[in-house]
């Protein structure tokens, strides 16, 4: 290890070049780490951003993205990163030590109650670990007609039955957002889950250009079902889906995410990442597997404050128990603005 001593930064305009080339690079970095994210997440959600970099003499040795969330039900809080499944520092030891170190301090003068740590695997010693969540992500096949033998049995048979209705057929479109955001809001309203506001997705597609991606399940023109996703380096990313209960068709879901992987072979891309799942909450976790996906577990971190008290915002606490059950009949003229007026105080 050099022993040029390293010197945290924040991050700013004539820095941006330089954040940007470290995550296009580094294998830890992951699109929640990219500037568009931020950009996308400050302008729609209004969140403060707190973006610093271990520096190397003039080298970047490392790299925080942090969000100063102030929730009207948790109080102040930090954030690595909102409305993401992954975040934290990424870097070499020292730097992530720096790194860590300047969050806590920053933690502090700010206020905040905690900083929470989006990480893969754990980066601060200090912070006790929670393994609520597991990650899915898999090599895809070189050749869409190896879809046939890429999905387990089951899967592959349900994503047939469902195109042999005869009535369903994919299509990818940006320019049908909303019809997909609607779908996915409705979705949450099921699960007893506040949706993010329609401007955010609308910020991500402006952020990220063409590595943004919509796709649209219809039967007989009438959307049924949704994925809208990122492509990042080498990987197709399904991360928002959506699906309306009321169509019966067996195999849907398999159908829909079947296709977005056809459409990443057909991009080029070469990996499939099919996001986190708690491992508290079956259903997701159980069909992810029943595609050919195994589990591998998420080091989430929350550094506490001295004297304070870390918010307890997971989905699955007692505390909201009736909450959701209440949010679940709700209608979704209600839902969908409320959604996206409290997501800026549960950010994920």
């Amino acid at each position: 290890m050099s022993s040029v001593s390293i010197n945290i930064v924040e991050l700013n305009a004539d820095r941006a070049a330089a954040w940007s080339a470290f995550v296009d690079k580094h294998p830890d970095a992951t699109i929640f780490h990219d500037l568009a994210w931020r950009h996308a997440v400050e302008g729609a959600m209004g969140q403060r951003p707190h973006y610093v970099m271990a520096m190397r003499g003039c080298d970047v040795a490392g790299i925080l993205p942090l969000f100063e969330i102030n929730s009207v039900v948790a109080g102040r809080f930090l954030v690595s990163v909102p409305y993401a499944a992954l975040g934290g520092p990424v870097g070499d030891d020292d730097a992530v030590a720096a790194l860590l170190a300047h969050a806590k301090e920053l933690a502090g003068r700010l206020g905040a109650s905690s900083i929470d740590l989006r990480t893969r695997r754990a980066t601060d010693r200090g912070a006790p670990v929670r393994s609520r969540h597991v990650y899915f992500e898999r090599a895809l096949p070189a050749r869409v007609n190896e879809l046939d033998v890429y999905l387990p049995r089951k899967a592959r048979a349900a994503a047939r039955k469902a195109e042999e209705s005869g009535r369903l057929r994919s299509v990818f479109d940006p320019s049908r957002l909303t019809e997909a955001w609607q779908l996915y809001a409705r979705s949450m309203r099921r699960l007893g889950s506040p949706n993010y506001p329609l401007r955010l997705f609308e910020a991500l597609h402006g952020a990220l250009g063409d590595r943004f991606w919509v796709e649209l399940v219809l039967d007989a023109d009438r959307p049924v079902a949704a994925l809208v996703g990122f492509c990042f380096k080498n990987t197709m990313m399904p991360y928002f889906a959506g699906l309306d209960e009321r169509a019966d068709i067996y195999g849907l879901n398999h159908f829909l995410y079947r296709e977005s992987m056809r459409r990443g072979i057909e991009l080029g891309l070469t990996r499939y990442d099919f996001g986190r799942s708690r491992i508290d909450n079956p259903g997701p976790l159980n069909f992810k597997r029943f595609c050919g996906f195994e589990p591998a577990p998420l080091e989430y971190q929350t550094y506490v404050v001295n004297g304070r008290t870390a918010p307890d915002l997971s989905p699955s606490s007692p505390r909201w128990s009736i909450a959701r059950d209440v949010w679940r009949h709700l209608p979704l003229a209600l839902t969908r603005p409320l959604g996206g007026w409290l997501a800026r105080s549960i950010p994920g």
